[in-house]
């Protein structure tokens, strides 16, 4: 066997070449910890971003939850290189415009949940409408929010000025009391969870919910917007809020990550979206989320082939990332065994012509010393000095190590060496 030490060692040498190559390009290894920002500490964003938190715990990877002021400052650290910046976001629809200006080069993964529009004008003003808001004092979400963009985005399509005095950079608390105070006459809140922050507003007789009008038409303009009918009394049946049923507009929040993100923790994302978003919410049927419906970015390929197959055997029985590493491993080997076939197939006449190499060489040398010893103009010095090489030859020969099913080969050329010292002796 010692014949194919080399050859197999050569073989082995490239394989793993090979295969460390595709290894190292194709299936590095995820990371082991990952950073997602969410929203404030007591938002919808940073509630979902724990329970993602014990999903990616249970698969072995830690998700660190950063609480920011929204959309905006989501966009800016999914910009920003590491250790600041972070590997997932949840953004509002209607955020691609941030996201193009901070320069981050994202992909979306799924949507997750509807973000209801909640529009709320003081009650003695006579508006109806969005329009009707122009010239008005008006509080449109926190500087850099989603809520900001989207306000003054549609504010914009209805024909009020998106800049001046009357636009107020204020939302959340703050938005909530200059309502109140009568400081400003409408205010925007974009929530999945209006209760308890925006309970003020649905029971103070200052102020009403203003339904959107002309939804259909908002719907089709914005294809990341969803009209949605709040029925009365579906967000506290005690207090009857609201209390009449009420045609809102929703963004849907969604799951966004670096290009650059691992593929296992993309699926990990993903199947954390599957488990927290399957059973539908409050403005949601089941089955509506996850989804690659209601983006503005653009949809991550490999997401909706994970959405759509689901997780695959070994994915629903081991965590994760070691799940997906022995996959790819498996799509791995899957070449190098193609390339180890044909050697396997080959090994016999590899063998073979090792050994029969070794006899040839010997060969190649007794049939030099027998056509000198021929040659009529050998002299006697010259005989001896064959002698001597053939006496070498046959000590070579003696000590050649042959497998035993070549044993005939080694023997004729034995006594071959035997006939060309009788040539040389006559």
């Amino acid at each position: 066997m010692r014949y194919l030490v080399k050859p197999a060692a050569a073989v082995a040498v490239v394989l793993i070449a090979v295969f460390a190559l595709t290894q190292s390009v194709l299936a590095p290894v995820p990371p082991r910890s990952v950073r997602i920002a969410t929203g404030a500490p007591d938002g919808a964003y940073a509630a979902t971003g724990a329970r993602y938190r014990e999903i990616f715990r249970r698969h072995g990877v830690a998700l660190q939850v950063v609480h920011t002021s929204g959309s905006g400052e989501n966009a800016k650290l999914l910009a920003a290189p590491p250790p600041t910046g972070v590997d997932l976001a949840f953004m509002q629809g209607g955020s691609a415009p941030a996201l193009e200006a901070s320069g981050a080069q994202i992909e979306a993964l799924v949507s997750v949940f509807f973000e209801p529009l909640w529009v709320f004008v003081r009650s003695a003003l006579p508006v109806r409408r969005l329009p009707d808001l122009a010239g008005r004092p008006v509080a449109t979400g926190a500087e850099g929010s989603g809520t900001r963009a989207l306000a003054l985005e549609l504010l914009r399509a209805n024909g009020v000025p998106a800049t001046g005095p009357t636009m107020v950079a204020a939302g959340g608390r703050e938005a909530m009391q200059a309502l109140l105070d009568g400081r400003v006459d409408a205010a925007f809140f974009v929530s999945a969870r209006p209760l308890p922050p925006l309970e003020p507003l649905f029971r103070s007789p200052a102020v009403r919910l203003l339904p959107i009008e002309r939804a259909d038409a908002y719907v089709r303009r914005y294809r990341y917007l969803s009209r949605l009918v709040v029925p009365e009394g579906m967000l506290d049946l005690a207090a009857d809020l609201p209390r009449k049923d009420t045609v809102v507009l929703a963004a849907a929040a969604a799951v966004v990550a670096r290009r650059d993100l691992h593929p296992v923790v993309r699926d990990l994302a993903v199947l954390a979206a599957m488990e927290v978003h399957a059973g539908g919410d409050a403005f949601a049927e089941p089955g509506t989320f996850p989804s690659q419906q209601f983006l503005d970015l653009e949809p991550d390929r490999a997401a909706a082939r994970f959405l759509r197959s689901g997780p695959s055997f070994l994915q629903r029985r081991l965590p994760l990332w070691i799940a997906a590493w022995i996959e790819r491993l498996v799509l791995l080997l899957l070449p190098l065994l193609a390339l180890l076939i044909p050697v396997i197939r080959f090994a016999p006449a590899i063998y073979r012509w090792q050994v029969q190499r070794r006899l040839h060489r010997r060969y190649r040398q007794l049939r030099a010393i027998e056509a000198r010893a021929r040659a009529a103009t050998t002299t006697a010095e010259e005989r001896r000095a064959l002698g001597a090489e053939l006496d070498a030859l046959e000590a070579d020969v003696a000590a050649l190590a042959i497998p035993i099913g070549y044993s005939d080969a080694l023997y004729h050329l034995r006594t071959h060496v035997e006939m060309a010292r009788r040539t040389l002796a006559s």
